[in-house]
């Protein structure tokens, strides 16, 4: 565990690239059921496990890019397709008792609780980027999903390796709602985790195309706007329905999918109760314009 800053993004890099990453305990026991069945078990089954875990998705395209080269012109960059190169046998013979988060943060209660939360605000990131990249008749699905699964794979990374300095970040924030998070990642860590996802991805050779899908700085594109404005969401609605960045999710979602306000609403189910609210102060976006939405200076990984 990490209880300093290091001294530069170089350190962390090199840091990163030197641990094992811990996986969820859900992962990997259903993937030790996976593998008592693997006579019957597809590469889309072992890719259905693994895209509900960010740092075995992770672990799993960061292994196979060396392979990538020797055999393919272009990047891997879903996880099914990974898994078919690889083959089954040697897809578990790889990945077999791995560390886990709980095991991994079982002294501290705090860090585990911290991490869960963000792991589950990024799954249901990539559940709406799924959702709405196979409405916009994506050419590939996967890739937006797991790019939004992905996107805040640092701050994943912080609360595992350096939990007290991820609790420092969220305790300035909290103190300062005004306080953006690239400045309290700078005070606290000395570089900010949208640079240090950036310096992993080179460092790992990550899919290019994924590292462009996760960079909100291109959101002109509708890939990656359909990835920040997934994040977006999911982070806002992190805490309930009242957060006030929300209505402008809606419209800038709205703008995406060219759907109205209500059958957003219906879309993603929002609560009877929080309807009347978002309803009334819908601000009667033109469904024939697909506009980048107003950058968010959030929308980066804090």
């Amino acid at each position: 565990m990490l209880n300093h800053p290091l001294q530069d993004l170089e350190a962390w890099v090199l840091y990163f690239s030197g641990v094992e990453l811990p996986i969820l305990r859900q992962t990997a026991r259903r993937l030790d059921e996976a593998r008592l069945n693997i006579d019957k078990v597809s590469g889309r089954d072992i890719a259905g496990i693994v895209l509900q875990d960010p740092l075995m998705a992770v672990r799993v395209l960061a292994y196979i890019q060396p392979f990538r080269g020797k055999h393919l012109r272009s990047d891997i960059t879903t996880i099914a397709s990974a898994v078919m190169m690889l083959g089954i046998e040697p897809f578990f013979s790889k990945f077999e008792n791995p560390v886990t988060i709980e095991s991994m943060l079982k002294d501290e209660p705090q860090a585990l609780l911290g991490l869960l939360q963000v792991i589950r605000r990024v799954q249901r990131a990539a559940r709406y980027a799924h959702d709405w990249a196979f409405t916009r008749h994506d050419m590939n699905v996967e890739e937006v999903a797991l790019a939004a699964l992905l996107h805040d794979l640092t701050e994943i990374l912080l609360w595992c390796f350096a939990p007290k300095l991820a609790i420092e970040i969220r305790g300035m924030q909290q103190a300062d709602k005004t306080l953006r998070s690239a400045l309290a990642q700078e005070r606290v860590l000395g570089i900010t985790l949208f640079d240090l996802q950036l310096a992993l991805c080179h460092a790992w050779h990550l899919p290019g195309l994924l590292e462009s899908l996760m960079n909100d700085e291109h959101t002109e594109q509708p890939r990656v706007r359909n990835v920040t404005l997934a994040v977006n969401l999911a982070r806002h609605s992190a805490n309930g329905w009242t957060d006030a960045a929300l209505p402008d999710d809606f419209s800038a979602i709205q703008r995406l999918l060219r759907i109205d306000r209500e059958t957003l609403m219906t879309r993603l189910r929002i609560p009877e109760e929080a309807l009347p609210r978002f309803l009334e102060i819908e601000a009667e976006p033109d469904a024939n314009q697909d506009a980048a939405p107003t950058a968010n200076p959030d929308a980066k990984p804090e």
